[in-house]
């Protein structure tokens, strides 16, 4: 009778197996499509828009692939290379906050470790911004919101700056493996968003 419940339990076990592999290879695979799309620079936040919405959508049992990955994509950059544009902006800025403070400049080193710190908070804004896309989504009213939730949900925000880590990590070790990990950050960054939505 033990042997019947272990055989009447094994396809389930199975499939809840499958699914979660499936999940998994799914991550891996939207990671190396949002590096393919990132490629122009400033289309990183909308790849990874496009990424979080197909990993939403994977998660819901919903149909869609590369076709929908790039019909997303089109519709994200339309608004989000300006963003592109802007981060790129802050990166330089804080660059110059940080040879500020190794120059020796009084308050440099204050000035520096704000600096980071703020770039940090706006990384994890916008990802948590392009999680919470949709074609019907201005992205300013999306950073605003993930500024705000960045700011008020401290424990969501340290799980997006831990698959930051994982990412720096996984390039520290072989830099090819930071490609499909980006996948993972999204899938993160996602379910990071459905917490916040659910609480």
């Amino acid at each position: 009778m033990s042997q019947a419940r272990v055989k009447a339990r094994t396809p389930a076990t199975e499939s809840v197996f499958a699914e979660r592999f499936g999940v998994f290879a799914e991550c891996l695979l939207t990671g190396v499509w949002i590096a393919v799309a990132s490629l122009g620079v400033v289309t990183f936040p909308a790849a990874f828009a496009a990424g979080a919405r197909h990993l939403r959508r994977r998660i819901g049992h919903q149909s869609g692939g590369l076709r929908e990955f790039v019909a997303d994509f089109r519709v994200a950059v339309r608004g989000g290379w300006a963003v592109g544009l802007a981060w790129w902006a802050v990166v330089a800025a804080v660059r110059v906050d940080v040879q500020a403070a190794r120059a020796g400049i009084p308050g440099g080193p204050l000035v520096g470790a704000i600096g980071l710190l703020a770039l940090i908070g706006a990384v994890v804004a916008l990802l948590r911004a392009a999680a919470s896309w949709t074609p019907d989504a201005g992205w300013r009213a999306l950073l605003a919101g993930a500024g705000r939730r960045t700011v008020l949900d401290p424990a969501g925000s340290f799980l997006v700056i831990g698959g930051l880590a994982v990412v720096a990590a996984s390039a520290w070790f072989a830099a090819p493996l930071a490609v499909p990990v980006l996948g993972a950050v999204a899938a993160a960054a996602v379910a990071v968003e459905e917490r916040y939505r659910h609480r």
